[in-house]
């Protein structure tokens, strides 16, 4: 059986990464988004645990699909949910309790995030565990992307490094707005604004490409 048999395709994947990334496209996960990305090793941290528990609450819902009563699945999803958040909240408390600490609620707060919710919703609950686990493995990575896409900008003007590395001289000025809230709000509108250009720019050179088409067809 290949992959379009089983219900797997590269889109599974991708859609997360780039269609629908939930930072940068959907707009969603913003308190995490916005509270954690004060450096790249939170970003990383967040974004690693929220993609452990997207995949396994999905995996699981999906197979229990059938099982679930659709009056509480709800409820059900929030439990599952749970359980994998407070496994996920153990482990980073015993590898590394400075990031547990600079994570703080929020690494409990993965139980609401919209994020998830959302996903178990419209995907996994519809369709087998496979193509939900690929589909959510996807969305999670793209949700990490973004988030280093913000941490990394606001701990390289911030503090001038990039993962507790030094990139620039004794003379750096840093930017210390980038580490305090305004500095989330600033780098994120800028990302969010690099996003609607391309997305834009790749929808006109849709256009033009199928105006070729068609007018080589009428041409013929």
């Amino acid at each position: 059986m290949n992959s379009k048999q089983a219900g797997v395709t590269m889109d599974t994947f991708l859609e997360g990464i780039w269609r629908q990334n939930p930072v940068f496209v959907m707009v969603l996960g913003m308190c995490p988004t916005l509270a954690v990305t004060v450096s790249a090793v939170n970003a990383l941290g967040m974004g690693v645990a929220t993609t452990f528990v997207l995949v396994c609450s999905c995996g699981l819902i999906s197979l229990m699909r059938h099982q679930i009563p659709k009056e509480v699945r709800i409820a059900t999803y929030i439990v599952i949910i749970a359980t994998f958040v407070t496994l996920v909240d153990y482990i980073i408390q015993a590898v590394s309790l400075t990031l547990y600490d600079a994570l703080g609620a929020f690494i409990q707060l993965i139980v609401v995030n919209c994020i998830i919710l959302g996903r178990v919703e419209a995907h996994a609950a519809k369709n087998p565990p496979l193509p939900a686990m690929v589909n959510a493995l996807g969305m999670g990575i793209g949700f990490t992307l973004g988030l280093l896409a913000l941490g990394s900008v606001r701990e390289i003007l911030g503090v001038g490094q990039l993962f507790g590395y030094t990139l620039f001289g004794a003379n750096f000025q840093p930017w210390v707005v980038m580490v305090l809230p305004p500095g989330g709000f600033f780098v994120l509108g800028a990302w969010l604004l690099l996003f609607a250009v391309l997305t834009k720019r790749k929808q006109a050179n849709a256009a033009i490409a199928e105006s070729s088409v068609q007018g080589g067809r009428h041409g013929a």
